[in-house]
């Protein structure tokens, strides 16, 4: 906790940088802090980890996941991944311990298919939107206490306008104009 206050008693607002209807403030600091985990897209980057079916049969709410590494791995709630019989979406945020074998709770985001593409799951370039995130969880929340499960709605969950979204060429854009404005140590406070 020390090195946390630490950290933000070192932190300077930098000058602005303005794009179109956004400025944006750097947040300079004291050194980085190396995460002492892996991000998912890392984990399967480095061949650390790996996703399937829980078996050959599948099961739509549940994926196998295992951290063969030497660090833990984070997984994002509604993070996307494709592959295997079916697209699905992570039901909520897990940190995998090293060496672990964990099921782990998803929701389908891909109606129709139930046949291998690939025995194992990719990460996909996008995430769920907020508002579905939030419905699902809304979901899994109902669920847990219903069940004990942690279970979603897939189906609606499908029909949610909001539930995937791919990053658009506008915002593609401002991320293009603001990575030359940061560095990997650096925060932003957004006006």
């Amino acid at each position: 906790m020390r090195q946390i206050a630490d950290q933000v008693h070192s932190v300077k607002i930098g000058a602005p940088k303005t794009f179109k209807n956004m400025t944006v403030f750097p947040l300079m600091g004291g050194q980085a802090i190396a995460a002492d985990y892996n991000t998912l897209d890392e984990a399967l980057a480095q061949k650390l980890a790996a996703i399937a079916e829980v078996s050959e049969g599948g099961s739509v709410p549940e994926l196998k996941f295992v951290n063969s590494g030497d660090k833990k791995v984070f997984l994002l709630d509604g993070e996307e991944l494709v592959g295997a019989k079916q697209n699905r979406a992570l039901n909520l945020s897990i940190m995998v311990p090293v060496g672990k074998t964990l099921v782990v709770p998803v929701s389908c985001v891909e109606a129709g298919r139930w046949h291998h593409r690939s025995r194992e799951f990719a990460s996909a370039p996008r995430a769920q939107y907020a508002e579905g995130r939030a419905k699902k969880m809304a979901w899994v929340s109902e669920s847990m206490k219903a069940s004990g499960r942690r279970a979603s709605k897939a189906a609606q969950l499908r029909r949610a306008k909001s539930a995937r979204v791919p990053l658009n060429r506008k915002l593609r854009e401002f991320v293009r104009e603001f990575a030359r404005f940061c560095d990997k140590s650096g925060g932003f406070w957004v006006d």
